[in-house]
């Protein structure tokens, strides 16, 4: 049954990690191996470490543990530790405010998923170190996961059967951790603490989607804390996590498919991609596939029932990168022509890779205390590929999973005078461009960089690393010589597994 659970907690994934597709091509930088044994930053004392989790390439860094109270008004309760790594500057003397990544999800954990964007620090680290701190309810930081070992193939949840795997996640969970307790507030603190005993530098804040509602609420609570702002794929504050996922999704697709249907050798190969992944969805609804294959890296012999649910998982994964959405029009015929084994090789490859990186509870705890009660289901997503799944599964899972609170002013939009650069990929399929747009109004000292047909999380394309690192060195926006990024555009689609026609 969390096989189906799990797939909805995906949709909630904005960063996530993402794509399978950058850990294979991109060669994370390594950070030189460490030269002793210890290295002290303030009153925290550092091992060598290896960072890094699946199949993404490991990263040498320094790791220590670091406790908080795990409730902030208690703070003579129970304590909990907080996984924090500094992968070390290259400078002999680096500058004295750090970098800080703050990873997706919610329920991604920094340390994992550094590797996935480390050319991105790369020109960073020529200056600066670069800290991480897994956030509490992930990775290394007491994490709250609800994966059993019943993952086996089932009918959806209906309610009862929801209630009682998150009621049984609960009582494993509770005998260690208070889910009231993992929001992003306390996220915040957390941070600020791990700063406060580093020497009290001020940072330069660099967030990827769920990560940027951590950096602005930072910012918020902290703003003398904070030197600079990176915002890749940015949120903002005042939206509900949840509400526009179809919308925006359904909005990529017809674009993706759009240009298919334009181009004449994409046309005459596969018509409208569009009107086929509708028929395809319906079908599976109908009559879900049992497919049967092998694992495409242990090969190890794989059956899995493949219904409209995890199709839709497949196809929204897939359109956060145009490398990966090149593909979907290809994989959407053969699977309407009876073959679905590339579908059942995306799905063990992306699906469940992702899923195995995400901290599925304390994506809840976040939801639940600060998006839920906002949610609402909108009659014109009913036919779109997600629908109505997303909201309607936080709606009833939030009436059992415990909520903590937000502050009052949680959900106001952020104004600062900070220098920020926010990042918008023009085809993001879960933080469009019009989310980056409405940030920097509020921002007199920010600039949007498009990066042209690119997708979620993009601070890896093209010359985009480089221009960070000039932002964090002059904090100047507007003078930076963005033409390198008119370089990029969109990936046409494959008409074979090939590529692209002639």
């Amino acid at each position: 049954m969390l096989r189906r659970l799990r797939w909805l907690l995906l949709v909630i994934v904005l960063a996530s990690l993402l794509l399978w597709q950058a850990r294979h091509r991109l060669q994370p930088a390594e950070a030189a191996a460490p030269a002793t044994d210890m290295l002290h930053l303030g009153q925290l004392q550092l091992r060598g470490c290896d960072i890094g989790a699946g199949s993404v390439a490991r990263v040498r860094a320094w790791c220590t543990d670091f406790a908080v109270p795990e409730d902030w008004q208690q703070p003579g309760g129970r304590r909990i530790q907080l996984r924090v790594a500094v992968v070390a500057s290259d400078a002999a003397a680096p500058e004295p405010d750090p970098v800080v990544f703050l990873d997706g999800g919610p329920g991604g954990a920094a340390t994992d998923d550094y590797p996935v964007y480390g050319n991105a620090f790369a020109p960073l680290r020529r200056r600066h170190h670069v800290l991480l701190v897994d956030q509490r309810g992930t990775g290394g930081s007491n994490p709250l996961s609800c994966r059993e070992q019943d993952d086996k193939d089932s009918p959806p949840p209906d309610a009862d059967q929801l209630q009682q795997s998150l009621s049984r996640c609960l009582d494993r969970l509770q005998k260690r951790a208070d889910p009231h307790f993992y929001t992003t507030t306390a996220a915040v603190h957390d941070l600020e603490a791990v700063r406060r005993a580093l020497g009290g530098p001020r940072l330069n804040l660099l967030g990827v989607s769920y990560g940027t509602r951590v950096a602005q609420q930072y910012a918020m609570h902290y703003p003398q804390s904070v030197r600079s702002m990176v915002l890749d794929s940015a949120v903002p504050n005042e939206l509900m996590l949840g509400n526009d996922h179809a919308r925006n999704l359904e909005a990529v697709l017809r674009l993706y498919f759009a240009a298919c249907v334009a181009e004449p050798a994409c046309r005459r190969r596969f018509g409208n991609p569009y009107d086929s992944l509708q028929k395809l969805q319906q079908r599976l609804q109908q009559s879900p596939q049992r497919v049967q294959g092998r694992h495409p890296t242990t090969f190890a012999p794989v059956d899995r029932l493949l219904d409209e649910a995890e199709f839709a998982s497949i196809v929204r994964l897939y359109a956060y990168s145009p490398l990966t959405a090149a593909l979907l029009p290809l994989m959407i015929d053969a699977a309407m022509k009876g073959n679905y084994s590339s579908l059942l090789g995306q799905a063990q490859l992306l699906v469940d890779d992702v899923a195995g990186r995400i901290t599925d509870g304390v994506g809840l705890s976040i939801s639940c205390a600060e998006d839920a009660d906002g949610l609402r289901t909108d009659p014109a997503d009913q036919h779109t590929v997600l629908g109505h799944s997303l909201v309607e599964y936080l709606q009833k899972a939030c009436t059992i999973w415990p909520k903590g609170s937000r502050p009052v002013d949680f959900h106001q939009p952020f104004s600062s005078k900070l220098p920020v650069l926010v990042l918008a990929g023009e085809h993001d399929p879960v933080t469009p461009v019009r989310y980056g747009e409405a940030i920097i109004r509020g921002l007199p000292n920010s600039r949007l960089l498009l990066a042209r047909g690119q997708g979620h999380a993009v601070m890896n394309a093209g010359c985009m690393s480089r221009l960070i690192a000039d932002f964090v060195q002059s904090l100047d926006a507007r003078r930076l010589d963005a033409r390198c990024l008119d370089k990029l555009g969109p990936t046409p689609a494959f008409t074979d597994y090939n590529g692209a026609g002639p």
